[in-house]
């Protein structure tokens, strides 16, 4: 009785603390792998995603890359491996690239972008989201030296998630600054897995077959 009463209260105690990172984290939704249609995009390993949801990547402070087109499933991924991450109590936080560099930029007046920065290099975990999905503050120099701030904190010491629609060729323009660029790429796919999603957009086809006709 005793034991199971302990048991119980350990449990409860465990499931806070998941509750508590995942509140920290900042994610805006709840993503599960079981949940993600691997049959329709057969552009995916899904042998090699299940792998990662081990986290051994985290451990060997490796990063991970999921690029490809809008809909094609990057953020579905990301967002639940860095759920998975907040289960196994990981400091997990999540950003999209634009809010973090609106974030970092916000505190270059008042002094304040060295503690916003420790927001995001000190995570165990960071999956920043949809790099050059919202252009904001493009051709903006400040925006490659704050994000090379980012990636160099965190490099070969945290792991960094990454989703992007655009080459990394692309990335001198998003970023405004075409030679920092080359050193934030540089340092993005060193010890990076990179994951290349080709295939059909998901949302179209939901789309398709919630608009289709009867027959």
């Amino acid at each position: 009785m005793i034991e199971r009463l302990l048991s119980r209260e350990v449990g409860a105690l465990i499931e806070r603390r998941i509750e508590r990172r995942i509140r920290e984290s900042k994610l805006p939704q709840r993503k599960l792998l079981s949940d993600f249609d691997f049959d329709f995009q057969k552009g995916i390993d899904k042998g090699q995603i299940l792998e990662l949801s081990k986290l051994n990547f985290v451990d060997q402070r490796q990063g991970i890359v999921l690029a490809g087109n809008s809909g094609t499933g990057k953020s579905h991924i990301a967002k639940a491996l860095l759920l998975i991450g907040c289960q196994k109590l990981y400091r997990c936080r999540y950003t999209t690239s634009a809010d973090m560099l609106k974030d970092l930029i916000a505190g270059m007046p008042d002094d304040t972008v060295e503690n916003k920065l420790k927001r995001y290099i000190t995570p165990d975990i960071l999956l920043i989201d949809e790099i050059g999905f919202d252009r904001i503050e493009q051709h903006d120099a400040r925006n490659a030296s704050l994000f090379f701030k980012v990636i160099e904190g965190r490099y070969c010491k945290n792991s960094t998630v990454i989703t992007t629609n655009i080459d990394f060729k692309a990335l001198g323009d998003y970023l405004g600054d075409p030679v920092a660029t080359t050193a934030i790429v540089d340092r993005m796919v060193h010890h990076s897995i990179i994951i290349n999603i080709q295939g059909p957009s998901y949302r179209i086809f939901e789309s398709t077959k919630l608009n289709a006709k009867p027959k």
